[in-house]
């Protein structure tokens, strides 16, 4: 669908400059794009590089285990239904350990392998168990301490002070995950989410 509405955009945008005689002025602004998005690619590279670099260093160190046993008291608050050693665990503090740390493309693998795993609890059933939209919440509303792209961002584009984003993305961050955590506690409390309801899709407890 978003396919489509870019797509009829574009197409649009360009009968209009064609009509008005600014095709030309299109043009150019096509090319200046495509050079600024390669610059910015390269910057997101190194960019995204050096923070995966140092996820994998506190991988291999152990750091983000000690992190994730940390986690489980807020694992178990949030998903209840999962069983305390499942594998499911630890793919979801790793994708919770680097979402706050602003690594949505290194959180990405994570989240997909706890969906997985998930789906394997929920039997691969087509309707979604409490705890995949709990963890979706989470994933979306992503509490953040660095928001490393918000900050290459910035940098790129000539900002005078690109950490200035930093304490307003925390804020936000911390009450857009909050509001989420409220929702998905209190969504899981009306009839027909419940823990036993969860059990007959095929949770193994």
């Amino acid at each position: 669908m978003l396919n489509y509405l870019w797509g009829f955009m574009i197409v649009i945008g360009i009968l209009y400059a064609a009509l008005t005689g600014n095709l030309p002025a299109v043009t150019n602004a096509a090319l200046d794009s495509s050079k600024e998005a390669v610059t910015l690619c390269i910057t997101m590279l190194g960019v995204m590089s050096f923070w995966v670099g140092l996820m994998r260093i506190a991988e291999n160190s152990g750091i983000i285990t000690g992190t994730a046993r940390l986690l489980n008291p807020l694992l178990r608050f949030m998903f209840p239904n999962i069983p305390r050693n499942h594998k499911a665990n630890e793919y979801i503090s790793t994708n919770i350990i680097a979402n706050v740390f602003g690594l949505g493309w290194a959180a990405t693998p994570a989240g997909l392998k706890a969906m997985e795993s998930m789906g394997e609890l929920n039997h691969h059933s087509r309707v979604a168990s409490p705890e995949m939209c709990t963890f979706l919440i989470l994933n979306v509303s992503s509490f953040q301490l660095i928001p490393v792209n918000m900050i290459a961002y910035r940098s790129q584009y000539g900002s005078a002070n690109p950490t200035a984003i930093l304490g307003p993305a925390i804020i936000a961050t911390f009450i857009s995950t909050l509001a989420g955590i409220v929702f998905a506690k209190i969504m899981g409390c009306l009839p027909g989410n419940s823990q036993t309801t969860y059990k007959k899709k095929g949770g193994k407890l």
